[in-house]
């Protein structure tokens, strides 16, 4: 299943990136595949994933595990901002 995950993010893009880059063992461990990232053309304060992942179950198991929450609100998310697009294959 492929997703599309909207956060905001509060500590700079630059900094998002390098703390998303280190994540990539854990979101193997989950099961997801991260297929593009990237912001809005005019607001790199909006962060866009399209993502792969093997199951909503897994997926959810990541989202709270609250080291992962650590990782993600050290990187400036948002994490009442989050949205989550299920994409249609």
């Amino acid at each position: 299943m492929k997703i599309i995950i909207n956060v905001r993010i509060t500590q700079g893009y630059e900094k998002w990136v390098e703390l998303f880059h280190s994540a990539d063992a854990v979101r193997e461990e989950y099961g997801l595949t991260v297929l593009a990232y990237g912001h809005d053309k005019d607001d790199d304060s909006s962060v866009y994933q399209v993502i792969e992942i093997e199951s909503m179950e897994r997926m959810q198991e990541g989202l709270s595990n609250p080291a992962i929450a650590k990782m993600r609100t050290d990187a400036g998310v948002d994490l009442d901002s989050q949205r989550i697009t299920f994409l249609v294959e």
